[in-house]
């Protein structure tokens, strides 16, 4: 069924999207622990489409409006879209957000995780911090009778509360069958604002959350997106559902909530 162009999902379309947000998630998490100082993210892309293949699931993005890799690989004051490649090598002290998905049955996850890459700045740890804490609350806000602005408005007070910046030309998305679908999720907005949410949407819900500035630069590829004033910049995503129970997280594994372990874990 469609509703204002959105595509709802029966709760028997909602259990097929949980595969593929299981193998979604058990790659993040994978390429977590092998993203170490020396590794180049070429490296951490051949492993992910390798973990995806073997498990029967197609790499979503591998292809997708032409782009080459089957993660997204940013490092630092990378925002968004970059390209894997064996000249991009980690370092101590970097932090590297890996955005990735796969396919499974026709059903898609896509899910995005920033890790630190060995001991990071005080500055890059609160940033961490605060941007899954904004994905945490983005995706509680995803209740039906709840708006879009709620989950924007959500993300942004965390964000700038902790005087960080709101990317606000990218944002999450609806998915199912296609990557992208209706409707646009913006990480900024107000209480009670936009598209009303409803039982059988299924989101991707993704803050970019930068360090300075909210604004932005394009690079020459046309894919990579980097802050405007070269401070770092965080991406955290998980893809839910709406259910009469309250949202539901797709892209998890058995016993791993997120694709890193802390103490309380």
């Amino acid at each position: 069924m469609r509703a204002n162009a959105v595509i709802l999902k029966s709760p028997d379309e909602i259990d097929a999207m949980r595969e593929a947000g299981r193998l979604s998630a058990k790659v993040l998490r994978i390429l977590g622990e092998h993203a170490k100082p020396g590794v180049s993210t070429l490296e951490l892309d051949e492993l992910a489409e390798e973990t995806i293949r073997s498990e029967g699931g197609i790499p979503a993005f591998k292809g997708y409006g032409g782009f080459p890799g089957s993660i997204c690989a940013s490092i630092n004051d990378q925002i968004i879209h970059g390209i894997p490649s064996a000249k991009a090598i980690l370092h101590d002290g970097d932090i590297l957000s890996i955005d990735t998905g796969a396919t499974v049955d026709g059903w898609v996850g896509d899910n995005a995780w920033t890790f630190p890459i060995g001991k990071v700045s005080e500055e890059k740890k609160k940033l961490l911090r605060v941007t899954e804490k904004c994905m945490w609350a983005g995706l509680d806000a995803a209740r039906t009778g709840n708006h879009l602005g709620d989950i924007g408005h959500a993300i942004q007070s965390i964000a700038e509360g902790a005087g960080f910046g709101v990317v606000r030309d990218y944002g999450g998305h609806g998915i199912g069958r296609d990557m992208h679908e209706s409707p646009h999720i913006p990480n900024h907005g107000f209480r009670h604002w936009g598209l009303t949410l409803r039982v059988g949407m299924v989101l991707a819900i993704e803050p970019m959350i930068n360090a300075g500035t909210h604004k932005f630069v394009t690079m020459p590829d046309g894919w990579l997106v980097c802050t405007k004033d070269g401070k770092p910049s965080a991406h955290f995503e998980k893809t839910v559902a709406i259910t009469e129970d309250g949202p539901v997280v797709l892209t998890t594994e058995p016993d791993f909530k997120r694709p890193v372990s802390t103490e309380s874990e």
